[in-house]
């Protein structure tokens, strides 16, 4: 019926077998902002908000999210994560999270990195929305992937 792979001859979903696909390494890189106002800022880098430290949270929450993701994501595979590495860089306006995720296998990585990513801003929301409920998570994008028969693939500067 129709040639998209997440379909079958009904048009019904599927999950797609990838138990023929070559066993590669793989990588993904995420990025995501959650933007707020300066007081919350400020608060997040004196370690002073009431639930505790906001972006140690945020890290291991985002590393379960990417463990996760096949549990969330209905199509994606559970794949063995070789690795998942958060960093967050605090700037004047909110915070910008960065994760990358790593697998040997047969399907990509980049819904883990994204997810980690989602997962990790949504808790650093949680953390602090009893002072600032105006943040806004925004930019969540790949940014960069290595591996797999799609080959590699970087986002262009200009457009991070």
């Amino acid at each position: 019926m129709s040639q998209l792979t997440h379909l079958d001859e009904t048009g019904r979903a599927k999950m797609v077998n990838v138990g023929d696909k070559p066993i590669t390494k793989r990588t993904a890189t995420a990025k995501g902002k959650i933007s707020m106002a300066k007081d919350t800022v400020q608060r997040i880098r004196t370690g002073s908000m009431k639930k505790g430290d906001v972006l140690s949270v945020a890290q291991v929450a985002g590393i379960t999210g990417a463990k996760k993701t096949w549990d969330l994501i209905p199509m994606c595979h559970n794949i063995p994560i070789s690795g998942c590495e958060m960093s967050f860089e605090i700037e004047e306006d909110g915070v910008t999270i960065t994760a990358t995720a790593s697998t040997i296998g047969q399907t990509g990585i980049e819904m883990e990195a994204l997810t980690a990513v989602s997962i990790a801003a949504l808790t650093v929301y949680d953390m602090c929305k009893a002072v600032d409920k105006g943040m806004k998570i925004e930019s969540i994008r790949l940014v960069k992937k290595t591996g797999g028969v799609s080959g590699d693939y970087t986002l262009e500067e200009m457009d991070q």
